[in-house]
């Protein structure tokens, strides 16, 4: 269906288009400060050439709760290095909690094992006050490291908000990590306290972690004071298992009045983590004030969640898409969180919890939305989803075809928002746009005060081409700094070293005349057939739409000194061969869909493709093991999913290397 990209599937109504808050942001600029704007493309300009006049407003229209105010907005406007809000003092936790909701739902929770948990306002401002409390108690100070081996439950978000209230800064790994990845995130920020559940639920399975909560103990050595174990899988007994821990029940004993601790606007909040697929993972960190100003424009004013509002993200602790599903409690939203499998039982699992939970704002990963249709689920036809009015789509660029199955399968009159962003940002930098139309394929437009444009390799910006995505003017959630890069090292070569002064993202993006545009997929795995470049995404969107495969991975080995050759990896479909007649088809589909020039030249059946922690392809590491790096330089296996993946790429990395050297020698 590529002939079918742009082609509208759904448009606003003039009365939602009213019922916005983008709308009634654009209606208070006019009544107090006198601007007016034609549309979105027209509030999105004035948004980056006015950056502090833009990002005053975000802070008054959000009504931001600071104990002192700020001197000025934007001080210094270089990257890296842009100063904001400085003088400002503010606690991101106080921010989120400034809503008083009462009795009303502020978490409602499900997993495989638990049907359903409602924890109020009231109680989680209880719970959090309590934490707090004991966090103090325990000597818990601002600047001190908090890290957290939970998965998705109500415990880790009260754990989360009691530690930023104290001012010390966060970092989690989910529970499904491999325990070397989890020591390489967290030996390096030395934590002082420890969160870590006894065990989790997944796929209709139980996995007892008390063997690697006693490993990280004795890993991160004399750094860890307290280690605070909540029993999740196993009520009783966990003395038996672990020494030298705190049952978390003990945390909420004590009552204490909810206090936050007044920090400065660049206080660092949490560290987050690359995917580290080669080297150990950057520890990114972010600041209470930038992230802070950065939810109130995202969740706030772009996607327009609201008290009466229920949004959910299926996510794990270890993506950034979890530190989004908490920043949605700064609008007084009720956040639904779920532990478990997507597709345990069956793939019907998150739409009945969106029937059950009465979600209005429904988020998920592009794979799963495309598996659903693969696995031809219709959830319209089974659960009651009229209360969702908006479906997040993320992680990966949705395909046309998966466009179009969510408007016949799940609701004909729902926001479709796709986006794209990244931990290091830990936002999207293009997304939905509520006031404007939804067309199959396209990303609606650029996050407001988000300058982002399509480079070519001289630093021109690009209109309506594929170029680098780039962005060309400072974000307030901009990384502060990596923890302990001397001189910003580190930092300045991951973004800026491209384009001086300009944030190099890593993705191909195509921005067309009126703002909106096409995610191409990471610009360091791209494919170049005689100077003629192309994500790998189109490739996906052909060969993962036949009903024979299930996933593939397409990598391009174009090597100075060596034929360009193009390889495809597929996952099939029970039963199915990849025989001559399979092979054709896929290269005849790619051949009249795309071009003749993007017909792989080898195509293998593979068992699984290989993903980093949190699902992602892993393209340019793969890329690397067959180019001829050793697997040490190309790949840290555990910073992987699935490391069992690798063992056919590194068969295939050396009979490849074997046939060049042959070539080179005959060659000679």
């Amino acid at each position: 269906m590529v002939g079918n990209i742009g082609e509208v599937m759904w448009e606003p109504s003039q009365k939602f288009i009213e019922n916005t808050t983008l709308t009634r942001y654009m209606n208070w600029l006019k009544e107090t400060k006198g601007l007016t704007f034609e549309g979105y493309q027209d509030l999105w300009k004035w948004s980056v050439d006015e950056l502090e006049d833009f990002w005053e407003t975000i802070w008054e229209f959000g009504a931001v709760k600071a104990t002192r105010k700020y001197d000025n907005v934007l001080t210094d406007s270089q990257m890296p290095g842009a100063k904001w809000f400085e003088g400002a003092r503010l606690n991101f936790a106080e921010n989120l909690l400034a809503k008083d909701q009462g009795d009303k739902t502020a978490l409602y929770f499900r997993s495989e094992k638990i049907r359903e948990r409602i924890i109020s306002w009231n109680e989680l401002k209880e719970s959090v006050a309590s934490v707090a409390h004991s966090l103090r108690q325990l000597g818990v100070k601002p600047g001190d490291r908090v890290a957290s081996f939970m998965p998705n439950i109500p415990e880790t978000m009260i754990a989360f908000l009691a530690t930023a209230s104290v001012g010390a800064i966060w970092s989690s790994c989910s529970p499904d990590f491999g325990t070397k990845s989890v020591v390489d995130r967290f030996k390096q920020i030395e934590p002082k306290v420890l969160f870590a559940v006894d065990g989790y639920h997944y796929n209709g399975k139980t996995f007892d972690k008390t063997s690697v909560v006693a490993e990280l103990q004795q890993e991160l050595g004399a750094s860890l004071e307290h280690t605070i174990l909540v029993p999740y899988v196993e009520k009783e007994h966990l003395d038996e298992k672990l020494d030298n821990c705190i049952p978390y029940p003990e945390l909420l004993k004590e009552k204490a009045e909810l206090t936050f601790e007044s920090l400065p606007f660049d206080h660092p909040l949490w560290i987050v983590y690359s995917s580290g697929t080669t080297g150990m993972p950057k520890p990114i960190v972010h600041g209470h004030g930038g992230i802070t100003v950065e939810y109130v424009k995202m969740m706030v004013v772009q996607k327009g969640l609201t008290p009466e509002s229920v949004t959910f993200q299926f996510t794990t602790t270890g993506w950034m898409m979890w530190n989004t599903l908490v920043g949605s409690l700064i609008t007084g939203a009720t956040v639904v969180l779920y532990d478990g499998s997507p597709a345990y039982p069956s793939m019907d699992v998150l739409w009945e919890l969106a029937e059950d939970a009465k979600i209005t704002d429904f988020g998920t990963s592009a794979p799963y939305l495309i598996n659903s249709m693969k696995q031809k689920v219709r959830p319209n036809e089974k659960y009651d989803l009229s209360k969702i009015g908006s479906i997040n789509s993320t992680g990966a660029p949705l395909t046309e075809d998966g466009f179009r199955w969510v408007y016949e399968n799940v609701k004909k009159d729902v926001w479709l928002s796709s986006s794209s962003g990244g931990t290091d940002v830990c936002t999207g930098f293009v997304g939905g746009v509520p006031i404007l139309p939804v067309r199959i394929g396209e990303i609606q437009g650029r996050g407001l005060a988000v300058d982002a444009q399509a480079f070519d390799e001289n630093g021109n910006a690009l209109t309506d081409e594929v170029g680098e995505l780039v962005i060309t003017k400072p974000m307030p959630s901009m990384p502060l700094y990596f923890w302990k890069d001397t001189d910003n090292k580190r930092y300045f070569d991951s973004y800026f070293d491209t384009y001086p002064g300009m944030w190099k993202h890593g993705d191909w993006i195509k921005i067309k005349q009126d703002g909106s545009s096409i995610i191409y997929g990471r610009s360091d795995s791209t494919i170049n057939r005689s100077g003629v470049r192309m994500g790998t995404s189109d490739i996906y969107r052909i060969v993962e739409k036949l009903d024979e495969i299930q996933e593939s991975l397409v990598i391009d080995l174009e090597v100075l000194g060596r034929q360009s050759s193009l390889l495809l990896f597929a996952v099939l479909q029970p039963g199915v061969q990849l025989d001559d007649q399979l092979k054709t088809k896929i290269r005849e589909e790619i051949k009249s869909t795309l071009s003749p020039r993007f017909m792989p030249d080898e195509l293998y059946a593979v068992e699984q493709i290989p993903k980093t922690l949190n699902g992602k392809k892993m393209e340019v590491p793969i890329r690397k093991l067959l180019l001829g790096f050793e697997l040490e330089k190309a790949i840290n296996p555990d910073s992987m999913s699935n490391p069992e993946s690798l063992a056919f790429f590194l068969e295939l990395a050396n009979q490849l290397n074997e046939q060049n050297e042959e070539k080179l020698f005959t060659k000679k």
